[in-house]
């Protein structure tokens, strides 16, 4: 479904559902180089189950026009406006790596707008390192080589565990087809450079903790990208905040799809 959000059209993934007014509403965020398919299983599970689903790709990125965002604030200021367009005035919000800062600094900005917040695979600072952030400009097909073997564990299923069950196949064909999907901004280095320049995460937890949303810190256990000592001082600036550790590295969605969902099932009360 399209959605005309700051004059471009914005693609949102709804599971196939029509939006219900009754019904609660939750806001998937992808990360760097991703879009709204690796929220695939959590989503369609939630669109089934008496939930509106709106798994966004960001401006930018493969079915979204605009420019994409080059900074946390300007996606937030995108969600928020999203929020808008669509005409709800409440949602929950789920975000992945970058996403999760998108969703952090919008609960910040917009309290009254969010539900719930669920940040998926975060760290804070999110700093990338100057080779990989150079690389990602420079040499984007063999960066994404790289941050590939970066975002899986060696809990992934390797290639033989069944046709089609690739995990980092899959991965590498995603990023590759998302960075070609914008032929005018490299989105793979705008997104990497807005994740390492935002400082505003102490300071949006902070409000988060003061409005009292409902938080959940949703960690892979071998995650590379974003350990989850990563989030650690993050999470202890809000006593409401609830930490839950999976078994997989910084591709949860797909390496442990199943985990992933029940976190977020038990967390929006599902």
């Amino acid at each position: 479904m399209h959605f005309i959000v700051q004059g471009h059209a914005t693609y949102a993934y709804t599971g196939g559902k029509a939006f219900d007014a009754g019904r609660p509403t939750v806001v998937f965020v992808h990360g760097v180089l991703n879009d709204h398919s690796v929220w695939i299983l959590q989503s369609r599970w939630f669109a089934n189950h008496g939930w509106n689903v709106l798994a966004i790709d960001l401006p930018g990125h493969c079915r979204s026009a605009g420019a994409p965002p080059a900074s946390v604030a300007a996606a937030s200021r995108f969600v928020v406006e999203l929020l808008d367009a669509v005409g709800i005035d409440r949602a929950a919000l789920v975000g992945h790596s970058f996403g999760s800062l998108i969703a952090l600094e919008t609960a910040a900005r917009a309290p009254d707008r969010v539900t719930h917040l669920a940040m998926v695979g975060t760290a804070y600072p999110m700093k990338v390192s100057p080779a990989l952030l150079a690389g990602s400009l420079a040499t984007p097909l063999r960066a994404i080589d790289q941050i590939n073997v970066f975002s899986h564990s060696s809990l992934a299923p390797p290639p033989s565990s069944g046709p089609g069950n690739w995990l980092q196949g899959g991965s590498r064909a995603l990023m590759r087809r998302v960075l070609a999907s914008n032929r005018e901004t490299n989105v793979f280095h705008t997104g990497f450079k807005a994740c390492d320049d935002y400082a505003g995460g102490e300071a949006a937890m902070d409000a988060v903790a003061a409005a009292g949303c409902p938080l959940l810190f949703l960690l892979g256990a071998a995650d590379q990208m974003t350990p989850p000592r990563a989030a650690r001082d993050l999470a202890a600036r809000a006593p409401q905040a609830k930490v839950v550790t999976v078994a997989a590295g910084h591709a949860l969605m797909s390496e442990a799809p199943d985990a992933v969902l029940f976190a977020l099932r038990d967390f929006l009360g599902a």
